[in-house]
């Protein structure tokens, strides 16, 4: 694994966390909306997510057929070019169904590059 895909991954995992610290002890897609605070900071980490995904090596995404790497991409367009426009339930739904499991993906992937070297 080149040295910028493994520090890109562990940018992606270090913003998840970030947005998992971020909504603690919020309950629903209204609370989040509007703590503005926490709203922004999390969509600013999907940028981040969006941009490392972005910045990961051909040969990498290749390896990962099963990784959906241009929804991440579109969904970080979406956040950075329709910032009004993005609809906090949809983000709550990510945050909660799919962004753990990213993580996941993605300490799977460091894993098992690590295992190759």
């Amino acid at each position: 694994m080149y040295k910028k895909d493994k520090a890109n991954l562990l940018a992606i995992i270090d913003s998840i966390d970030k947005i998992l610290t971020y909504v603690k002890g919020i309950s629903n897609a209204v609370q989040f909306y509007k703590n503005s605070v926490v709203f922004d900071a999390t969509l600013m980490n999907f940028v981040v997510i969006g941009e490392m995904v972005d910045r990961l090596s051909k040969s990498l995404k290749e390896q990962e057929p099963d990784m959906d790497w241009q929804k991440i991409k579109a969904f970080r367009n979406l956040v950075a070019h329709d910032y009004l426009g993005v609809d906090a339930e949809e983000v709550w739904q990510i945050i909660y169904n799919h962004l753990p499991i990213l993580k996941t993906k993605i300490q799977t992937i460091l894993d098992k590059q690590n295992r190759q070297t």
